[in-house]
């Protein structure tokens, strides 16, 4: 069982994320001049709180168009846990975030206007520490609750108009591809203008570092995380010479700047704060994903195992596991894994990659009767609930894995990739209405509404008139209808 597709940037990729570029440049300009527009901030300007939830939902789609994802939902719930440890802390006026990530090895995180949140595999790669990592993530949260962007937009509108679908186009082909592609999509002076919008000024990162340590400080994390990250870009940026990290061409970074966050965090009380081992587990599941090979990335680990020095090293045991995992030496794999289990009993992390060692070798009963135990104590978790319905989709049970992807979609109804395979759970248990309405919902959060207003047409017409579920589509269809009646109207 492949533990999540290995996506890399392809032309195809990129042609279509430039493709969608140039139609959403061309959609109506919502420019400076409007005056229509709601204030922002109360102060006036260009995006109030209503648009930038709008804004959020069309780069979600466009994401889910033409980026290419980390699917593993162990990586994933990771993410979701440490951003929600930190949110508490920060001063957002919306905590309800949408988290991506983007399946690429280079060190990069964004945030964009509607609380969407973007981190790169990459930067697992890059953080040694927990504290590290979340130090990106805590600047980030830092930029949405000072509303940098939005303000940014702001300082240009006089000079460089910019429409907003042109804006959101350039953000997701920057996050996606490399930085110049995205401006490259965005037609004449826009381009120069989304260039000056993607980086932040001095003023505002200055204010991100200081907003984002004490929101590290808050949740309980080191605030030292942030300059010592700081110092693994500037090394990196030293070593790759004009080809800088992504994450720095968007956030500009000094040695000045470095030194005044090393000086603001030592005003912190003195304390060092251990790493979760949930991180370095992650860490070590995405050092296999971009591995050049399974079989490199079990000599990486086997050579890691080999050093005097190693720290981390059940975590290191693990990676060993899942690249046995990937390169086929199931029974290794498997070994590794129980007694990691034994040291470490109800560590879901452990159970769910056991459990899919056990699928890998069809031995669907072990597997299930292993996640059926831990859901029982971890009721709705998502790596679980995903794998047992994985599991019942190869051994042939498609109405069971749909039961478990129903779940899962009321708890994440924007996981498009949840909808995809619920659709494929109801095909296999024939349930046809069951196929349609999954995939009317994939469809809705790709932006295609009018397939979507097909596929529950569809299902309406193979439902008893007068039945419940009937009404739930009816419901549904009524609402995509008023969807695509301002869409048209926009």
């Amino acid at each position: 069982m492949k533990l999540f597709p290995k996506a890399r940037f392809k032309p195809a990729v990129i042609a279509a994320a430039l493709l969608m570029a140039a139609t959403l440049a061309s959609a109506p300009s919502l420019n400076a001049q409007s005056a229509n527009l709601p204030s922002f901030g109360g102060s006036g300007g260009l995006i109030a709180g209503q648009q930038e939830a709008s804004i959020g939902q069309q780069v979600m789609t466009s994401i889910r168009r033409s980026a290419p994802q980390i699917e593993d939902p162990l990586v994933y719930d990771y993410l979701n846990n440490i951003i929600y440890r930190l949110v508490p802390s920060a001063p957002l006026d919306n905590r309800n975030l949408s988290l991506v990530l983007i399946d690429s090895p280079a060190l990069n995180a964004f945030a964009v206007p509607g609380g969407v949140v973007g981190v790169n595999g990459g930067l697992f790669l890059n953080a040694a520490t927990e504290q590290q990592f979340a130090s990106v993530l805590a600047h980030e949260l830092a930029h949405l609750s000072q509303r940098h962007f939005a303000r940014r937009m702001e300082q240009n509108e006089t000079s460089a108009p910019l429409t907003l679908a042109g804006m959101i186009a350039g953000i997701v082909l920057s996050a996606v591809t490399q930085s110049d592609i995205g401006i490259a999509a965005i037609a004449g002076t826009q381009a120069l203008a989304l260039q000056n919008m993607l980086a932040y000024s001095r003023a505002h990162e200055q204010e991100a570092d200081r907003v984002g340590m004490d929101i590290l400080a808050s949740a309980g994390m080191d605030p030292r995380g942030m300059p010592e990250m700081f110092e693994i870009m500037m090394r990196q940026n030293r070593l790759q010479g004009n080809q800088m990290p992504e994450y720095l061409s968007t956030h500009p970074l000094t040695q000045s700047r470095v030194a005044d966050t090393q000086n603001r965090a030592e005003q912190y009380p003195s304390k060092r704060v251990q790493d979760g081992q949930e991180y370095h587990l992650m860490r070590s599941r995405l050092q296999v994903h971009y591995a050049n090979s399974a079989e490199a990335a079990v000599e990486i680990f086997e050579s890691y195992l080999n050093r005097d020095d190693v720290q981390h090293h059940d975590a290191i045991r693990y990676g060993l596991a899942v690249a046995y995992q990937q390169n086929k030496q199931l029974v290794n794999a498997e070994q590794i894994l129980r007694d990691l289990l034994d040291k470490n009993p109800g560590r879901i992390t452990f159970q769910v990659t056991l459990a899919e060692v056990l699928a890998d070798q069809k031995r669907y009963e072990d597997a299930r009767t292993l996640l059926q135990s831990a859901l029982a104590r971890n009721p709705g978790n998502y790596p679980i609930t995903w794998s047992l319905a994985n599991i019942e989709i190869a051994d042939g049970n498609g109405a069971a894995a749909a039961n478990y992807l129903k779940d899962l979609s009321r708890q994440r109804p924007s996981g498009d990739q949840i909808w995809l395979r619920l659709a494929e759970a109801e095909g296999m248990a024939r349930n046809i209405v069951g196929v349609h309405r999954a995939r009317a919902e994939y469809e809705v959060l790709m932006g295609n509404l009018r397939s979507a207003q097909r596929q529950l047409r569809q299902a309406q017409e193979k439902l008893p008139a007068g039945s419940a579920e009937r009404q739930v589509v009816n419901e549904r269809l009524s609402d995509i209808a008023s969807r695509l009646q301002e869409t048209n109207r926009s």
